[in-house]
């Protein structure tokens, strides 16, 4: 096996610390409705969604991660500077947005870092528009998919549920909230969990330690666990922002908003598309809330969370950019 440099080490220890800042700060996502309405305690629901994001991020295949590998920017003409400055770049900006309780979108804060780090490095000719065009495909699967599955699956439950009494539906829908919990974790790092297992075998490839883009099982292991221990150390202030604060939840909403989620990931993991995970379940709890009243939605925390997301592809293609100068001077190529 080819020798690591020092290089490509810390490149390596980068990618790592961006999967466990994904876990702390996004992973939580996939459990704050769970939490919220009180089914599983903060502990349980942590267990489980670390264990589901590892089986999510290995058997689901690799499609997600060749994309984000080999499908944003060109990987034959960048070098481990625009790979460090991209991950450098999500546990910044994802760090700073989790001191807030802000949920973020890891996946195009890397996405945004690898461009402005690819820009920097080698100019327009670096940007592949196969891969965008799966991006912007990610967008949509994200912000219009959670929003429309909730308000579909809400209301055709409305209909079932009619004349049941609440006690008997919130029985039901406590047990049946944690399957959804967990198939929203499953689902989650069957996307997520993929992006940087990409990202790090782009590094190797770089680095020379492997003579082409193919994602092997430990690679897969290692960032899957590192995700799983990033949402075990729990993003508390996440899971309150979006477990209890954008919109009131009972189990059967909590129900529908992370089978939604879950089913937008899932179907867009089974295209290769990379798509922004807190996007599908902000969307989806805003359509649960929306369901009941347009006023039971918290829309100036929405508006907040809205903001970010908008600020983040400039932002994080700015300090990618800034990065590899930085970087440039230290490690000149």
């Amino acid at each position: 096996m080819p020798e690591i440099s020092l290089l490509l080490g810390i490149v390596l220890f980068l990618v790592l610390a961006a999967e466990f800042v994904n876990g702390w700060t996004d992973s939580p996502n996939a459990i704050a409705t769970v939490v919220s309405t009180r089914v599983m305690s903060p502990v349980s629901a942590v267990v489980m969604a670390s264990a589901l994001n590892i089986v999510g991020a290995i058997v689901t295949g690799t499609a997600v991660a060749v994309t984000i590998g080999t499908g944003i920017i060109k990987p034959d003409i960048i070098n481990l500077n625009v790979v460090a400055a991209a991950t450098l770049t999500v546990v910044v900006w994802s760090t700073l947005a989790a001191l807030y309780g802000i949920p973020t979108s890891e996946s195009h804060e890397l996405i945004a870092g690898l461009t402005g780090a690819g820009l920097a490095a080698a100019g327009p000719a670096v940007l592949l528009w196969e891969g965008w065009q799966k991006v912007l495909l990610g967008l949509g699967f994200s912000t219009l998919l959670g929003f429309f599955f909730s308000t579909v699956i809400m209301t055709a439950l409305y209909w079932l549920l009619k004349g049941i009494s609440l006690s008997a539906i919130n029985r039901a829908f406590s047990k049946l909230q944690i399957l959804s919990a967990a198939f929203t974790s499953f689902s989650h790092g069957s996307n997520d969990g993929q992006k940087f297992m990409g990202v790090f075998t782009l590094a190797l490839v770089l680095g020379g330690v492997m003579p082409e883009f193919r994602v092997p099982l430990w690679v897969m292991l290692l960032c899957g666990t590192v995700m799983g221990i990033g949402t075990a150390t729990g993003g508390w202030r996440i899971i309150r922002t979006m477990g209890f604060r954008l919109t009131k939840l009972e189990p059967v909403g909590g129900f529908a908003a992370q089978t939604a989620s879950g089913l937008s990931i899932l179907l867009a993991s089974s295209f290769g598309i990379p798509l922004s995970t807190t996007h599908c379940i902000s969307s989806a709890i805003m359509g649960i809330g929306a369901t009941r009243r347009l006023s039971a939605v918290r829309w100036g925390l929405a508006r907040n969370i809205v903001i970010t997301w908008l600020l983040t592809f400039p932002a994080c293609g700015i300090l990618g950019y800034a990065f590899v100068w930085a970087l440039n001077a230290v490690f000149p190529g």
